[in-house]
């Protein structure tokens, strides 16, 4: 079972942007936890992070994975791009957010993304990535 993990646009500057939204824990942090417990479940995972939505779209487009995992971050609101993406390679997606997106900015309410992903984590910081970890193991196992 082979996942793929997308952090969109700005998660790079996580640790030092907004720690009171989006915590201390650095991107490389989340990541190592990601794949820490990606191996206890018995996942392959691979994770990337980018700022530009064209390559986001070709993450999506050309990864070998069996369901995607992805934050796109301000892209969550606004790209049509990147939701079709989803939506075209028929693979499982999984939306997460650090914060809870709900209980923001009314343009951060709206998902464009979540429509065509299997389900949307929020507003547990990293957490939300290993929730959806687990998530995906359940879903691939059939259960």
């Amino acid at each position: 079972m082979k996942i793929l993990v997308i952090h969109g646009p700005n998660l790079n500057l996580l640790g030092k942007r907004e720690t009171d939204i989006y915590g201390t824990l650095t991107l490389a942090q989340i990541d190592d936890k990601i794949k820490a417990l990606a191996s206890e479940l018995g996942l392959k995972v691979a994770a990337a992070q980018s700022n530009s939505e064209s390559e986001i779209i070709g993450l999506i487009q050309n990864s070998d994975y069996d369901l995607l995992i992805i934050n796109p971050a301000a892209f969550t609101h606004t790209s049509i791009s990147i939701r079709d993406a989803i939506s075209a390679v028929g693979k499982p997606a999984i939306e997460v957010h650090l914060s809870n997106i709900h209980r923001r900015e009314e343009f951060r309410r709206k998902s464009i993304t979540a429509e065509v992903s299997l389900g949307q984590i929020s507003g547990f910081g990293a957490e939300s990535y290993l929730l959806a970890l687990r998530a995906a193991k359940t879903y691939l196992s059939g259960n």
